[in-house]
Order: C-alpha cells, then structure tokens, then sequence
C-alpha cells in the first residue's frame, strides 16, 4: 500500500508546485499517512484545509477509504 499513496502523492504534487509549495511522503504506520508540506505550503494558513479537503480526500479515494494524512515537521 506504500506504494500505491507514494504514487498517489506524486500525481497531486504538480498542483501543490504551481502554487508554490510541495509534498512530500514521509512514512506510512498503518492507515495514517504522515507528510511534510514544504515550500509555500509550509507556511499557508489553508494548509490544513489542503491536507484534509484535498490531499486526504485523494489518497482515499485513489488508495483506500480508511486512510487519515498528518502533517509532521
């Protein structure tokens, strides 16, 4: 499955990159996915909305439907 939300990841990162910002995987630990927004998206007051709404709603639709996206640092 890791490499299924590695593959999803890099099919949303061109719209991160137009705006700025970027994505990156960072682990897989059962259903929660943890990555690191960097770039615009580090300091974005609508990351979270980004992450949730947009990058979460992705990967569930593209990989699995249990699947939860944290941001770490």
């Amino acid at each position: 499955m890791e490499e299924k939300v590695k593959l999803a990841i890099n099919d949303i990162r061109p719209s991160l990159q137009n705006d700025g910002g970027d994505i990156d995987f960072v682990s897989l630990d059962g259903d929660i996915v943890s990555v690191r927004l960097t770039g615009a998206c580090a300091g974005c007051p609508m990351s979270q909305m980004t992450l949730k709404q947009g990058v979460e709603r992705y990967l569930r639709e593209k990989v699995s439907p249990t699947l939860e996206v944290v941001s770490v640092n």
